[in-house]
């Protein structure tokens, strides 16, 4: 039982390195994140106040209008899929080809702050638990340094793992609210330019 025991630690402890590196990666990963997010906060922003005034209003008569109204370049998903639906020919099958293109690649755009969000408190229980172990060793041996060492890494994995967390499910919650809403605009206005077809 005690060379089992002992070939458990071994591995547990054999972990720590590794640990501790996917968490610094995670990090990294984490504050470009960050980044990414208020460009991405920044280019909807001004989007809105550009485009939902004719949103709000819109009409078979103002779809051509809400086309000319967009930005010239595609610098959001939501733009480059609503050019595209806008430059075809009004069709129910391939406007709801595009939304369902564009919710699949919504999708894989919050994959990031998913993986965060999960990944980031486990790694840092992992971290938290393998050293506690050579802590408690060193308490009962009276290494006050050597305990003192070991809980530094305790704590630092532990914050490190729900920064990652925090960070990841920050951003996912408002990106699962924005591509909600978007979805919601690319129905809406396929809805209306269609109408406008049945019309004629």
């Amino acid at each position: 039982m005690d060379n089992i025991s002992q070939i458990l630690f071994l591995v547990s402890d054999s972990l720590l390195i590794p640990d501790i590196i996917v968490l610094l990666v995670l990090f990294v990963r984490a504050l470009l994140l960050v980044g990414s997010f208020y460009n991405q906060f920044i280019t909807k922003y001004k989007n809105e106040k550009q485009l939902n005034p004719i949103l709000q209003n819109l009409s078979s008569e103002s779809v051509e209008a809400l086309h000319q109204a967009l930005p010239e370049k595609d610098n959001s998903l939501f733009i480059k899929y609503l050019r595209q639906i806008l430059e075809r020919p009004a069709s129910d099958t391939y406007a709801d080809y595009m939304i369902t293109n564009f919710e699949n690649d919504a999708e894989k755009d919050v994959v990031t702050s998913k993986l965060l969000a999960k990944v980031g408190p486990v790694l840092g229980l992992i971290g938290t638990l393998i050293a506690m172990s050579p802590a408690l060793t060193g308490l009962s041996q009276g290494d006050i340094s050597k305990m003192a060492s070991n809980m530094q890494v305790v704590f630092a994995t532990t914050v490190v793992g729900l920064v990652i967390s925090l960070v990841g499910l920050v951003t996912l919650q408002f990106k699962q609210r924005w591509y909600a809403k978007e979805v919601n605009n690319l129905d809406y206005i396929t809805r209306i330019r269609n109408q406008q077809i049945s019309e004629k």
